[in-house]
């Protein structure tokens, strides 16, 4: 029994869905039929009622699903201690962080811990927001640090900044000419925006919908980095957290314009996993992050 397969069926019944538990477990949704036929082949047994809507364990689905999400729990719990004994005899603190997160707001508070903790390394990783999530649960990284941050009850998830955000377009553009703008001018713009399954994504689509602003979509991409290159080529307008545009607005490759209506922003958030046993030096990294300096 591999434990790809006890999660993939305990995704398939918390997502409710072949299609989302086979995008999860980086699978077809055929290949997740089969692993579920083999395991109630295996165990002679129904463990799903397929038919219904929403899905319902059978009642030996039920006493599965129990015994495997205690397997994988026991198992990121072990990946976790062993890595704890790995980082602590190395003096290290695994970090892991969105690329803007990690390349803007990070380095200050970096330097501020090594003028404490000068032995310590603290390893930043930059990473997508999905993996930051499996990585901290894995144990794999001690820290994450991502935007739009999502609850769950595996994780403490704690403040970070709120970086405020801001229209970003081309000093060729015809936008550029304001000093501060409406929200109300981006309708039908041309816009370059974030891959749908970026959090930062959906934030900016919730503030635009709540003022009923309609844009024309231009280039979505994963990263902030490939969305102000595009913005700097004058493909399109975009809204940006101001953290992250410091050194183009110096080198003036981009315009920045606040917004009238009122003060956006982007939340960003630290998650650690609950039962994680921390070194002094990372929960002291953690006390400074928080204190937002």
């Amino acid at each position: 029994m591999h434990l790809e397969t006890l999660r993939m069926f305990c995704d398939l019944f918390d997502l409710q869905s072949f299609s989302k538990a086979a995008d999860k477990n980086f699978m077809s949704q055929s290949a997740v039929s089969q692993r579920l036929a083999q395991l109630e082949t295996a165990y002679k047994c129904q463990l799903l009622e397929r038919q219904k809507r929403p899905l319902e364990l059978t009642a030996a689905g039920e006493l599965f699903y129990k015994a495997a999400t205690e397997i994988i729990h026991r198992h990121e719990q072990l990946r976790s201690e062993l890595n704890q004994l790995k980082s602590a005899s190395s003096g290290r603190i695994n970090v892991g962080a969105i690329y803007s997160i990690g390349m803007h707001s990070l380095p200050v508070y970096v330097k501020k811990f090594m003028v404490t903790c000068p032995t310590i390394n603290v390893h930043i990783e930059y990473l997508g927001a999905e993996h930051i999530y499996e990585l901290v649960l894995s144990g794999d990284i001690h820290i994450g640090l991502v935007a739009v941050p999502k609850r769950d009850k595996r994780l403490d998830v704690y403040e970070f900044e709120d970086e405020p955000l801001v229209l970003v377009c081309s000093p060729k553009h015809p936008l550029a000419s304001e000093s501060e703008i409406d929200i109300h001018k981006l309708q039908y713009e041309r816009f370059i925006g974030f891959e749908n399954n970026v959090p930062t994504r959906m934030w900016i689509d919730s503030i635009l919908q709540r003022y009923n602003i309609v844009i024309r979509p231009a280039m979505e991409f994963d990263n902030i980095e490939t969305v102000k290159r595009a913005v700097e080529l004058n493909s399109g307008v975009s809204i940006l957290p101001r953290t992250a545009i410091v050194q183009e607005l110096a080198s003036k490759t981009i315009k920045a314009l606040e917004f009238t209506n009122e003060r956006f922003f982007r939340p960003t958030g630290i998650i650690v996993r609950k039962d994680r046993v921390l070194s002094r030096e990372a929960r002291y990294f953690i006390e400074l992050l928080r204190k937002k300096s």
